[in-house]
């Protein structure tokens, strides 16, 4: 079954298995899930990349309870840059991947909003490329991505909470000659790649915020190609 657990430092937390169709073996991929949690919006960015070939796995990061609790505990290490909880359970979801049958060796990870500081973070940590989409950079991304894989990273230029978030992410890649592919929508704002269904279906209705058909298209032909190239 798709819906799983797997260790991690504190003991065993949920996640979302999608394997591909096709024989193995098979690059992995950790999809980080946005501030509303794993929602069946971010299983389908999972079932996404198994459709492509990757064995793809979303961690629970509020696998420990109540989810206002959860979400500002994990916030709490993106705003330092690091060293809580939830970077380690990455680590976990990581190493989860790498020890399934059929896993190539390698493995990226891709995150959105809340995931998306986490994708920048977790790039020093171990996988082969990221792609951290509307995320929180580091307050001195040139030290924190010392010794970063290889990012692709999306950004909308109407997102007001991450004006110049975009060129602020390519200094600190580029300071480190890290491989990069970022860009920056102009007709896009906050969470434009992750079409929002059901309970949270009313993050299509506020301005600024939500799927945008063309950047979502581009964005996500990025990720798949870049992913190709640093995966494969």
């Amino acid at each position: 079954m798709p819906n799983t657990t797997y260790p991690a430092s504190t003991g065993k937390l949920r996640g979302y298995l999608a394997t591909p169709a096709t024989p193995g073996p098979w690059p992995g991929v950790v999809v980080i899930h946005e501030a509303f949690g794993l929602t069946d919006d971010i299983r389908a960015q999972a079932d996404r990349f198994a459709g492509k070939g990757y064995l793809a796995f979303a961690p629970d990061l509020y696998s420990y309870g109540f989810a206002p609790r959860c979400l500002i505990t994990t916030f709490r290490t993106l705003v330092r840059g690091g060293g809580g909880r939830a970077l380690a359970d990455i680590d976990g979801a990581r190493d989860f991947v790498l020890a399934q049958r059929g896993c190539s060796g390698k493995v990226g990870i891709i995150g959105f909003c809340m995931g998306g500081g986490f994708a920048i973070l977790a790039a020093t940590r171990g996988f082969d490329v990221s792609a951290p989409n509307y995320g929180i950079v580091p307050r001195r991304p040139e030290d924190a991505l010392q010794g970063s894989c290889a990012m692709v990273a999306s950004y909308g230029a109407k997102d007001l909470g991450f004006k110049g978030a975009a060129a602020k992410l390519e200094r600190g890649l580029l300071a480190n000659h890290v491989a990069h592919d970022v860009k920056e929508y102009p007709n896009a704002g906050h969470a434009f790649m992750t079409p929002h269904t059901g309970k949270w279906a009313f993050v299509e209705r506020i301005p600024n915020l939500g799927y945008v058909a063309d950047a979502h298209d581009d964005a996500w032909d990025r990720v798949f190609t870049f992913f190709a190239e640093h995966l494969s």
